[in-house]
């Protein structure tokens, strides 16, 4: 495990001290299982946020062209094909 230093109010670290005697767990465990569940949401929401966002702008700009639609994957083709030039 990798050990770090962190500062805590003295809130924190009465309720931090104050769980650990009723769950018998240690404050270490509890300060790692609250990051845990704070990456675990994190990521989540980012993931969701992202899909929304993407969702959310479909159809939103013009491409100036007639035929982006029904073109799309020549399109692609060919952008694709000057990346690899």
């Amino acid at each position: 495990m990798f050990r770090t230093e962190i500062r805590l109010t003295k809130e924190q670290a009465r309720a931090l001290r104050n769980l650990s005697a009723a769950t018998g767990k240690s404050v270490a465990e509890l300060v790692r299982n609250a990051v845990d569940q704070c990456l675990a949401g994190r990521w989540a929401i980012e993931a969701e946020d992202r899909i929304e966002r993407a969702v959310g702008i479909a159809g939103a700009f013009a491409s100036g062209g007639s035929g982006a639609s029904s073109e799309h994957d020549r399109y692609l083709a060919e952008a694709l094909d000057r990346g690899q030039s």
